[in-house]
């Protein structure tokens, strides 16, 4: 890819990962006690020969599109968010999804898995939210400093956000993200809709960036959620995990951030590196997707339209130099999920075709403490988008091993 060209004028190096997406990588009171258990997942039901990716299948439309402002020092940010639910009466549980970040993020890519599991609720009333990034997606995206900081104060005030309001217990899912499409019709600015209860009945699946961000936020005392689940989690930016962290290469990443930020050559740079469909197509073939077939040239060219958007260089900038990592090495990634041992129910979701370095990551948590359930199953980095049925069945599991949820 264009990136590669660059980042070895960058940094003097042979070779580098051709991407600018490389995912890597809440505390209740009560004690729990849990079995650690490991089992790989079956992949009898599913056909993975053929494509089954979210752009493959019928277009996924919200309930109803909206916006909430978020106010972050001199900023206002408009966060788009949408619904998704069935007709159904009774008390209802809320599902909040929330991408990772990454160049090409956005809501799409949980819709699958929205629709997945809403359909297997049975009996049981559900709706799922998904909700963008700041500075990404369908959000407004002003030229900010990103940092891991920023992205932990947006998590921690959107679930206060939809905590401190009155209504059914919730849900929450962060997951590894890659991108959507536009042209959806959104509404205005506007309040956030009621969501959640006050008693902090959450449960949180996540995956990539979102769990490792989540996971310092809950270690601050910050969130406090019922549960994890987090699917193909890593901790570590896309330059980071190929070149580390040491003085040298921090000096370059902040070079490449500084020019990406730059008006005239930053556009320049961002259209070479990450802003052209080669570059998006290539990513996804090599090593987001595990099956080339779903990598569509309809979805390459939707993903490409998030690029395009004012702003979209900021926050990839940031990713991509390490600057919204959240954890510096894998024994943090580690105490994240440790300490947390006895007190939530943990699922850790890896995947058979991740790359080398995201599957170590990802191994590591096998027997790691704290993880009390460890399933394995096919895919690449985008499990979720690629394969939505396979991976709400085993998050839907989840909620029916742990919580009274019985279709």
């Amino acid at each position: 890819m264009a990136m590669a060209s660059f980042a070895i004028s960058i940094f003097s190096l042979a070779t580098v990962a051709p991407t600018c997406k490389n995912y890597r990588p809440f505390l209740s009171q009560t004690t729990y006690s849990f079995k650690s258990i490991s089992i790989r997942a079956s992949s009898t039901s599913l056909d993975y020969s053929t494509p089954s990716s979210v752009n493959e299948q019928k277009a996924l439309k919200p309930t109803k599109t909206n916006y909430w402002e978020w106010k972050f020092k001199d900023n206002v940010i408009d966060v788009y968010y949408e619904e998704h639910e069935h007709e159904r009466t009774g008390p209802q549980k809320n599902i909040l999804m929330i991408p990772t970040i990454s160049d090409v993020s956005t809501v799409e890519e949980w819709r699958g898995v929205a629709k997945d599991i809403l359909e297997r609720s049975g009996k049981l009333n559900l709706r799922a939210t998904i909700v963008d990034w700041p500075g990404l997606g369908f959000s407004s995206r002003p030229k900010m400093d990103y940092d891991a900081d920023v992205m932990e104060n947006f998590v921690v005030d959107f679930i206060n956000e939809i905590s401190s309001s009155v209504g059914g217990s919730f849900v929450i899912i962060f997951l590894v993200s890659m991108c959507g499409t536009l042209g959806l019709n959104m509404g205005t600015s506007t309040k956030m809709k009621s969501l959640s209860s006050i008693e902090n009945d959450l449960l949180v699946f996540g995956g990539g960036h979102a769990a490792t961000i989540v996971g310092r936020a809950a270690k601050k005392g910050l969130v406090k959620p019922k549960a994890i689940a987090a699917v193909a989690p890593t901790g570590a930016g896309p330059l980071p995990i190929v070149f580390g962290r040491d003085s040298s290469m921090q000096t370059r990443y902040g070079l490449l951030r500084g020019i990406l930020r730059t008006p005239g050559a930053g556009w320049m740079m961002y259209n070479m590196l990450v802003s052209n469909e080669g570059a998006i197509q290539s990513q996804y073939k090599s090593h987001v997707y595990a099956n080339p077939q779903n990598v569509t040239p309809a979805f390459v060219q939707s993903r490409y339209k998030l690029t395009t958007e004012k702003g979209s260089r900021y926050v990839p900038a940031a990713f991509l130099t390490g600057l919204l990592d959240p954890v510096n090495s894998r024994d943090e990634f580690l105490e994240l999920f440790s300490g947390l041992e006895g007190k939530i129910p943990i699922l850790v979701v890896s995947t058979e075709g991740s790359p080398k370095r995201s599957k170590a990551e990802m191994e590591a948590l096998r027997e790691a403490r704290g993880v009390s359930k460890f399933v394995k199953v096919a895919g690449a980095l985008l499990p979720h988008e690629e394969y939505p049925s396979m991976v709400a069945e085993e998050l839907y599991k989840f909620l029916q091993e742990n919580f009274e949820v019985n279709a």
